[in-house]
């Protein structure tokens, strides 16, 4: 069911691999893993896509795509769960792993104003970097962490429903004849 379901919303491995723009990636793009849906190989896709949502850098899709690589799982879940983090989602997502770093590393708050320069960004970034990356690593792997547990939860209560489904079934077909 779970895989079922998941099968709906990814793309085929075969339209990955077709495209153009990914012929670089040569045979890395061959390991069956990157695309098969199993208990394993989606969980850890969620703690990958999870974890890559939380990292303050640009490029997250490609770190996703690279991690997925190394790590042997899913690479289209890996790649589309870091748009947790989407222009939406990210002034709450990056203030709040601010804040806990802020809290974890015992530092006062600093009063920044945000501003989208090259100027903000070499000199005011600077007072703000440590504890958005220490909140930022923490949070993703706090969060990737769960997403992995929950994805193994709740791919083994779909294998449970399907077997015990499928035992109902059994008991209430009739007997088949003997011949």
């Amino acid at each position: 069911m779970a895989r079922k379901l998941l099968r709906r919303f990814i793309p085929s491995a075969h339209a990955i691999k077709s495209n153009p723009a990914l012929h670089f990636l040569g045979d890395l793009l061959h390991d069956p893993n990157l695309f098969h849906l199993n208990r394993h190989s989606v969980s850890v896709a969620f703690f990958v896509g999870i974890f890559v949502a939380f990292i303050p850098l640009p490029g997250q899709m490609p770190i996703a795509a690279l991690l997925a690589l190394l790590l042997h799982c899913n690479l289209p879940i890996s790649v589309a769960l870091v748009w947790i983090s989407n222009p939406l989602t990210m002034p709450a997502i990056f203030f709040s792993t601010y804040q806990l770093g802020r809290w974890l590393l015992e530092l006062p708050p600093v009063q920044v104003s945000l501003e989208l320069s090259w100027h903000w960004l070499m000199h005011e970034f600077s007072l703000i970097w440590k504890p958005l990356l220490v909140g930022s690593l923490l949070s993703g792997l706090v969060f990737g962490v769960m997403g992995y547990v929950v994805m193994q939860l709740f791919w083994r209560w779909t294998v449970v429903k399907s077997w015990q489904r499928r035992k109902l079934r059994r008991r209430s077909s009739p007997p088949k004849p003997d011949r």
